[in-house]
């Protein structure tokens, strides 16, 4: 750039001013570029500078790379207001499916330029060893080593079809729950403490009559009339709606939220995208817990 510069203008004193340096630094830069050439690009007089030829051979190479240097920044200043790229997020099954997928077709039309690659996994998994950018992660957080972006809260309700209540004995408190179909988790036992107060005033731990992995099996399972399921918001808020399941006891429900956060290496700085995505989920989430 000094170089280029001193050229333009025709004087190492004005190719100083405007490179807002001093006069001796701008010849210091010539001459370091010089000895690394190992050649004189410029003849310098007490009255002119007049470039050798093997200065003009070198300003062509000059002037593009510097062109080369302009194109590089703007192409970073169009990523940051469209961001692009790879952008590989994880989620659990329930999660990806009703909170996410359903948000999808609305990111890609306003970021085009991202290319997103989506993984599911019911359990907590490494970043690294998964390449992972973004994690969504239901519960309590405990890797510390991790960066956490709070996206909201889900509760946690009882839950069945019409049809298998109509069919069975009324619910009317909890004690009645021991004459019906519970459906719980295999995996996650914390997740088989119900959102009731047993008569110790802890959370009801039941005993499922059918248990299962996902949290999206035991609502296809509660759908299909077998019996009694307690799940988070986020992947029943259309059931509720609609009426294909009805809350179990809401005025003895104690209100348990299951925190919501997007986690990722806190060594590892948000790109456009991951950010733009971020702020994107984080707009619609709240519609839909």
């Amino acid at each position: 750039m000094a170089f280029v510069t001193v050229v333009d203008s025709n004087s190492i004193t004005k190719a100083a001013d405007k490179l807002n340096q001093t006069v001796s630094g701008v010849s210091r830069a010539l001459g370091r570029l010089e000895e690394k050439l190992e050649t004189s690009l410029l003849s310098r007089t007490t009255r002119r500078l007049a470039l050798t030829e093997e200065g003009e051979a070198f300003l062509v190479h000059a002037r593009n790379i510097l062109a080369s240097v302009d194109e590089a920044e703007d192409q970073m200043a169009i990523r940051r207001q469209q961001p692009a790229g790879l952008l590989r997020v994880n989620a659990a099954s329930p999660f990806m499916l009703h909170t996410i997928i359903p948000i999808i077709g609305d990111f890609r039309r306003s970021y085009p330029q991202i290319e997103l690659e989506l993984n599911t996994n019911d359990h907590f998994i490494d970043l690294l060893e998964h390449k992972t950018d973004i994690a969504i992660r239901i519960g309590t957080l405990r890797d510390s080593t991790l960066h956490a972006r709070h996206l909201g809260t889900s509760q946690r309700r009882a839950l069945a079809h019409p049809d298998y209540l109509s069919s069975r004995p009324p619910i009317n408190n909890i004690q009645d729950l021991n004459h019906h179909q519970l459906l719980g988790f295999t995996q996650i036992d914390k997740l088989n403490e119900w959102p009731f107060n047993d008569e110790k005033g802890d959370l009801l731990r039941i005993t499922p009559a059918l248990s299962a992995s996902s949290g999206e099996t035991l609502r296809q399972l509660a759908l299909a009339g077998e019996g009694i399921v307690c799940l988070s918001d986020f992947m029943t808020h259309k059931d509720r709606k609609s009426g294909q399941l009805v809350e179990i006891l809401p005025e003895q429900t104690v209100k348990v939220l299951q925190p919501i956060n997007a986690v990722y290496y806190r060594n590892t700085k948000l790109s456009a995208r991951i950010t733009c995505f971020l702020d994107f989920l984080s707009s619609r989430i709240k519609d839909m817990l």
